[in-house]
């Protein structure tokens, strides 16, 4: 193997999906796997073009978006090191379902649709391992889906700073106290606008649950944000 194709084995070994597949078989999506960069902001697919491949994030971090009927920007989740996207279009051979952008500098690696319908057919544990990721992707996006329409804005973004603050690289037991997220990117990934994100962000830090200080969202009161979130 040349070192492009163990270059390519160790990024592809950072998908959870494709570390369940044996090491033959990790380096056989390595032969035909392509390394692709994109710079933060950088479109990587838009909703609706051909869906030919299978990507992974080596490095780096990207978010899955849609445009409502009313053309509101929606962001449906954001994907870092190690996730899996554009499986959808790739297994039915139909368009992309949503637009794909970077978030920040992304090194990706691509699987032609060919390749992985041919480990498909053969290797039972990675059907599986895809299944799940799709049946988790449908659950987050259904679960973003009821919180916009049925929940209150301070009870939709209480929940969302909760839940960034402890996905990867942090934890439910390790928690971070810090985002960078915008209030722009936030007020996208519930559904509303940024002035009234902003509101709600004022408030809360007139009432000591959070602070904002330099671009960053600051969590001091993770107990009452909690009490928020269960409204």
């Amino acid at each position: 193997m040349s070192g492009r194709d163990i270059r390519k084995e160790e990024l592809l070994s950072r998908s959870l999906i494709v570390k369940a597949l044996d090491p033959q078989t990790q380096q056989e999506l390595a032969t035909y796997a392509h390394i692709k960069s994109f710079e933060a902001g950088e479109v990587i697919f838009n909703v609706g073009s051909p869906g030919l491949s299978l990507i992974a994030i080596a490095e780096g971090k990207a978010r899955v978006e849609v445009v409502t009927a009313t053309g509101r920007d929606i962001i449906l989740s954001e994907l870092r090191k190690g996730d899996v996207f554009g499986e959808i279009a790739l297994l039915d051979g139909g368009a992309r379902s949503a637009t794909v952008r970077a978030s920040t500098r992304c090194t990706l690696v691509l699987l032609e649709r060919s390749t992985v319908i041919g480990v498909l057919k053969r290797d039972p544990l990675f059907s599986i391992k895809l299944i799940e990721l799709l049946c988790r992707r449908v659950r987050r996006s259904d679960e973003r889906m009821m919180e916009i329409g049925f929940l209150n804005l301070p009870t939709r973004l209480a929940r969302l700073i909760l839940r960034l603050s402890e996905e990867p690289p942090f934890s439910e037991e390790k928690p971070s106290s810090r985002l960078s997220n915008s209030q722009s990117d936030l007020a996208k990934m519930i559904g509303n606008t940024r002035e009234n994100v902003n509101r709600c962000l004022r408030k809360w830090q007139g009432a000591g649950y959070v602070a904002l200080s330099d671009g960053w969202l600051i969590i001091l009161d993770r107990q009452n944000l909690s009490e928020l979130a269960e409204d």
